[in-house]
C-alpha cells in the first residue's frame, strides 16, 4: 500500500500533542512504576498480573484494541491501533517487567516515583515503561491522524528473565501477529549528544561448572593436604579457560568463527560520542582493561567474552569456616559476535574442561545467537530519518553489548524485517540504582515514533 498523505498536514499539530500530553504521560508512567513488576521474583506474579491489566485498559482508553494473553510464564499484553485491512502491520516490542531493586545507593523508593524537573525516577522508568509509554502515544497520534498504517504494541512481562514463555506465545499466535516490520524499544544511545540505533546484539552462552570431591565437607586441620580442593581445583580450571587480566579466552577455537569488525563500522563507533571517561563514570568502574577508546569499543561491541559471575562452595557463610569444601560450583557466561554459534562454543568448551579436569561436569543454563541486523537499507534510513527529525540531530550506527533473547524469536516467527528505536542514555541508569527516564527523550521519542510511522507507510 502506497501512501501519498499530505505529511505536513499531519504534522502541524505534532509538537501541540505532544505539550499537552506531558501531564498525562507522566501520569500513566507514575503508576506504572508504582507496580513492581519483578519476574525475577514470584512473589511479584499478582504484581504483573495487574501491570499487564493495566497496560490493557490504558490501550483501550487511547482508542486501541487490547488484550493479554496468558502463557505457561508471565502474560503478553497486545495492542492494535488498526487503520485498514490493507495497510501494513508495524509491531513494536518493549517489555513491562523489570530489574529487581535491593541493591544499594537508591536515593528514593524504587517503587515509588519521583519527578526532579524534567527527570522521572523509578525502577521500569527507562527499561522498559517509559519507552513503552512513549510509542503508546505515539501510535495514539498516527492512529488519529489517518497515517495509513496499522500499528501493533507487543509488551512481553518475562524480557529480564530471558523470555522463557515469549517464543511459545508467538508460535501460537504468529498468524495473528503478521507484521511488515518489527521496532524494538529497549537499547541505550551511547551519548545524549549523538543519537544512537543498534543494528547488533551478542548473543549468549551461560553454563554451570560443578565439582565434587567428597561425600561431606571436612575438618582441614585433619585432611588438608590429603583431600582434593575442588574450590581450589575449579579456580585452576577456569584461569585455563581465560586469562583475567587481558580478558583473552584460552579456549582453543573460540575465536575461529568470529567476523571481524569494519572499518567502516568502527568509524561509526568512534562518532558515537562515547568517552572513556563518562563510560566509567555511569557504570561505576575504577579502572579498565585498556585506557584506548578504539580498543575498549572493540572490547564492549566486537568481541566475545568471558565473565565469571559467581563460585560458591559447601560453606557460603560470611565467617572464616577452615574446613575443605566437599562440591564448588561456578557460573559463567560469554557474550558471543557473529559468526560464533553458541552450541558450537559449549562443545568445545566442554571437550577442553574434560581435559583439563574430567572429574568437572558443564552443564548449559542458556543458549542464545548473536543477531546482526541492518545498518543501511530501506529501513534504516527511515529510522535515521525519524531520529534525526526527533532530535534535531544525525544517528549513529551502533552494535549493541547486551543481548535480547526476544529479538531472534520476532524474527524466526514473525519473519519479518527488525530495526531498532531504542531512547535510553547512560546517565539512565540501565538496571541501577536510582534509574531514570526524562521529558526530552520521552518527547523526541513520541516525535520520532511519529515520523517513522510516515515513513514506513511509503515503504509498502
Amino acid at each position: 500500500m502506497r501512501s501519498h498523505f499530505n505529511t505536513e498536514k499531519i504534522f502541524h499539530d505534532l509538537d501541540r500533542y505532544i505539550s499537552s500530553s506531558r501531564m498525562s504521560f507522566e501520569e500513566l508512567l507514575s503508576m506504572m512504576v508504582g507496580i513492581p513488576t519483578v519476574s525475577a521474583d514470584p512473589a511479584c506474579r499478582r504484581n504483573i498480573d495487574r501491570a499487564a491489566d493495566f497496560a490493557v485498559d490504558i490501550i483501550k482508553n487511547f482508542g486501541g484494541h487490547g488484550d493479554r494473553y496468558d502463557t505457561d510464564g508471565n502474560p503478553v499484553v497486545v495492542g492494535s491501533f488498526q487503520i485498514s485491512e490493507k495497510a501494513p502491520w508495524i509491531t513494536i516490542y518493549n517489555h513491562l517487567d523489570v530489574q529487581p531493586a535491593g541493591e544499594e545507593g537508591w536515593e528514593t523508593d524504587p517503587f515509588n516515583f519521583y519527578k526532579k524537573g524534567d527527570v522521572y525516577y523509578g525502577r521500569g522508568c527507562t527499561d522498559d515503561k517509559g519507552p513503552a509509554l512513549t510509542a503508546l502515544f505515539a501510535a495514539r497520534f498516527a492512529f488519529e491522524k489517518r497515517i495509513p498504517v496499522n500499528i501493533r504494541l507487543l509488551w512481553e512481562c518475562e524480557e529480564e528473565i530471558g523470555s522463557p514463555s515469549f517464543e511459545d506465545f508467538l508460535e501460537t499466535h504468529r498468524g495473528m501477529l503478521r507484521s511488515d516490520c518489527i521496532i524494538i524499544s529497549d537499547t541505550v544511545w551511547i551519548s545524549r549528544k549523538r543519537p544512537a540505533i543498534s543494528y547488533f546484539l551478542r548473543g549468549l552462552l551461560a553454563v554451570s561448572m560443578r565439582l565434587e570431591t567428597a561425600e561431606r565437607e571436612s575438618h582441614s586441620g585433619l585432611t588438608g593436604g590429603a583431600a582434593r580442593n575442588p574450590l581450589a581445583e575449579l579456580c585452576d580450571v577456569i584461569s585455563k579457560l581465560h586469562d583475567a587480566h587481558s580478558g583473552r579466552v584460552k579456549i582453543p577455537g573460540f575465536y575461529k568463527d568470529v567476523r571481524r569488525v569494519s572499518e567502516r563500522e568502527m568509524r561509526d563507533f568512534i562518532s558515537s560520542g562515547f568517552s572513556l571517561r563518562e563510560f566509567m563514570r555511569v557504570h561505576g568502574l575504577r579502572s579498565l582493561r585498556s585506557r584506548e577508546r578504539r580498543e575498549t569499543l572493540l572490547r564492549i561491541w566486537g568481541s566475545p567474552t568471558f565473565e565469571v559471575h559467581v563460585i560458591n562452595s559447601s560453606y557460603p557463610g560470611p565467617a572464616l569456616k577452615t574446613v575443605v569444601p566437599s562440591w564448588a560450583e561456578a557460573k559463567i557466561s560469554m557474550r558471543l559476535v557473529p559468526d560464533q554459534d553458541p552450541h558450537s562454543i559449549f562443545r568445545i568448551l566442554k571437550g577442553h574442561v574434560k581435559r583439563l579436569n574430567p572429574d568437572i561436569k558443564l552443564r548449559g543454563l542458556a543458549f542464545l545467537h548473536p543477531f546482526s541486523g541492518e545498518r543501511s537499507g530501506v529501513y534504516a534510513d527511515a529510522v535515521a530519518r525519524a531520529i534525526k527529525y526527533g532530535f534535531g540531530k544525525r544517528p549513529v550506527f551502533v552494535r549493541e553489548g547486551g543481548s535480547i533473547g526476544a529479538v531472534l524469536s520476532l524474527k524466526r516467527y514473525l519473519k519479518a524485517p527488525v530495526i531498532f528505536m531504542g531512547l535510553s542514555l547512560p546517565e539512565h541508569n540501565y538496571h541501577g540504582p536510582n534509574e531514570n527516564f526524562d521529558w526530552g527523550q520521552a518527547s523526541g521519542g513520541i516525535k520520532s515514533f511519529v515520523y517513522l510511522f510516515s515513513e514506513l507507510s511509503k515503504v509498502f
